[in-house]
């Protein structure tokens, strides 16, 4: 193997190895998107579990029988 083949070899390999790590980068960013965008649901979703838990109490606290019953 001469050295312009090894040399152009090597070229080829480091563009194959930089469109791998743009399509990494790419997949990378894309699930950071996806991980911001799950925790904003899960922190509303978690806010509303405990706005239906305050007013679940609230109404079994309305709903009790005086102690004379």
């Amino acid at each position: 193997m001469s050295s312009e083949d090894r040399i152009i070899d090597i070229e080829t390999k480091l563009a194959h190895q930089e469109d791998l790590v743009d399509e990494l980068n790419k997949t990378v960013y894309r699930q950071q998107k996806k991980i911001e965008e799950l925790e904003m649901l899960l922190g509303a979703l978690a806010k509303r579990f405990r706005e239906l838990s305050d007013a679940s109490q609230d109404r079994a606290a309305a709903n009790e029988k005086p102690p004379h019953y």
